[in-house]
């Protein structure tokens, strides 16, 4: 049995890969320092598994970091643990520039360390290793309408100190494989979408404040354009790269899911309406909630991912469209109020580190 470590496997998208890592034959080792954003709630139905541990920690952390490494001895790294919200970015890039860059860098290391000593006991286990970095197309700025996807091809461009601090963390990645030899993989996914992301992300946002008769907030005009990747896929398409990619390759990861702000939240509403007969006072179609705000700085015009190499290479390619994956995270949203109310009102632990909607 392979030991698989998954850094932030209580946030969102590694909430996803602890579950499928272990439905898959791995023993698990989830590392999360439990921020805003990482909530045990996500994982508490395999807190129990026999494959499964957890530690909270932090990965910045050096030597906790080379502790775990010791004690538990992975075959791989999935490192999933990043600050992500840019518009917390733009308040406040400190905690971005710790964990994206910091913690990447000491994560590194330790797995430099812990390979280097496998090369001299289990040669075997060693060529075996694998650390995959898990990033976003952000790195890469922003495309005009009509332009080209991006690819692995693309040069960076980040716009934020959210998609600075990843672009870093990956340029790290790359300089530890060529320069030590260290077995290292990049992804650049898309916008995740799907059950238990963090409420203040656009699609659970809006899904959250409809049920409450709240007005859907859209930045700007809302035509700026996301390419959605549900969060299954995606970590289905982690999986092959972890088993079947190229040492010191990256792989652009996306779902075909161009849509526009205002499109988006137009269907949510739609589903709304189909799936949620029990609207708030006054509101006879959740479209109405509809409102327009003012842009945030620096907004990223379009974002959009080429994933022919991941799906020519691997043979992945997304199961579920825009419209289904979205169908599934609104149903999932209206049958687990428990997991969202603790958020909403701090009792998960949320409260204390001073989140706010």
């Amino acid at each position: 049995m392979k030991t698989l470590c998954i850094t932030g496997g209580c946030g969102f998208i590694g909430s996803e890969a602890v579950h499928q890592a272990l439905s898959q034959g791995y023993r698990v080792v989830n590392i999360d320092k439990l921020t805003y954003s990482g909530n045990l709630a996500s994982v508490a139905d395999i807190a129990t598994h026999p494959y499964y541990t957890f530690y909270h920690a932090d990965i910045a952390d050096w030597e906790t970091m080379q502790t775990i490494f010791a004690k538990e001895r992975p075959d791989a790294v999935l490192h999933l643990a990043a600050e992500s919200h840019v518009d917390r970015s733009i308040d406040s890039p400190s905690p971005f520039i710790q964990t994206n860059i910091t913690g990447t860098f000491v994560l590194l290391e330790v797995s430099r360390s812990f390979w280097n000593s496998l090369l001299q006991t289990e040669p075997s286990k060693a060529k075996a290793f694998r650390f995959v970095h898990i990033s976003t197309d952000e790195v890469f700025g922003d495309l005009g309408e009509g332009t080209a996807r991006f690819s692995e091809t693309s040069p960076y461009k980040p716009s934020s100190p959210y998609s600075a601090s990843k672009a870093a963390s990956d340029h790290l990645v790359r300089a530890w494989c060529r320069t030590y030899g260290l077995p290292t993989l990049i992804t650049n996914c898309s916008n995740n979408y799907g059950p238990r992301q963090f409420p203040e992300k656009l699609i659970p946002l809006t899904i959250l404040h409809a049920m409450e008769g709240k007005p859907l907030p859209v930045y700007g005009t809302g035509t700026q354009i996301r390419d959605w990747l549900y969060v299954a896929d995606h970590v289905r398409a982690l999986f092959c790269v972890l088993e079947q990619g190229r040492i010191g390759e990256t792989y652009c990861i996306g779902g075909f899911g161009e849509r526009k702000n205002i499109e988006v939240v137009t269907l949510i509403a739609h589903c709304m309406n189909a799936m949620y007969p029990k609207k708030p006072q006054g509101t006879d179609d959740f479209t109405s909630l509809i409102t327009m705000v003012t842009d945030r700085p620096g907004h990223d015009t379009r974002y959009a991912i080429d994933p022919s190499k991941i799906m020519q290479e691997l043979h992945w390619k997304p199961q579920e469209s825009f419209e289904s994956g979205l169908q599934k995270t609104v149903a999932w949203y209206l049958d687990n109020s428990s997991w969202w109310q603790a958020i909403l009102d701090g009792s998960y632990h949320g409260e204390r580190l001073g989140v706010t909607f």
